[in-house]
């Protein structure tokens, strides 16, 4: 793991790279590379490979005012999953959040992708809340960090 290489999207190759993993992870809401890029304007978006071989993503959206929550995101493609770097891309967004002067940590996770939702819980999330964008079927859950990180 030591290989583990993670990068701020920067270029349209990390965009790109940040986008697939996306739009594989969570099919219900696909963005186009011109929201990411407008997305990577407000964010900390964030890529992660092993060698030269893409296993992840992680978007870190500010807290907006003070005090106030940010919102922490991990993505591991699923091959990756299970190896410790989902791990990883989380502390280094949790490095992130803090940097930004974050009050508490939040996350989102798509309800079909059960090994995102353990993840999330085993570290101390609880969810606050479900809901479904216009035109989906699968909610959402927001999870609100309860445990110290």
């Amino acid at each position: 793991m030591s290989d583990l290489r993670i990068e701020p999207v920067g270029d349209d190759v990390t965009l790109g790279d940040w986008r697939y993993v996306h739009n594989l992870i969570i099919p219900t809401d696909p963005l186009s590379a011109d929201e990411v890029r407008e997305r990577a304007g407000r964010h900390r978006l964030d890529v992660a490979y092993l060698g030269d071989v893409l296993v992840g993503c992680m978007t870190v959206r500010p807290p907006e005012g003070e005090p106030a929550p940010a919102t922490v995101i991990a993505r591991v493609l699923p091959e990756y999953r299970g190896r410790g770097f989902g791990t990883r891309l989380y502390e280094h967004g949790l490095e992130r959040a803090r940097e930004l002067g974050a009050a508490g940590i939040l996350t989102v996770v798509l309800e079909s992708n059960p090994e995102g939702l353990r993840f999330a819980l085993a570290r101390g999330f609880v969810e606050v809340e479900r809901y479904v964008l216009p035109g989906d079927t699968v909610p959402f859950i927001d999870l609100e960090l309860r445990e110290p990180a």
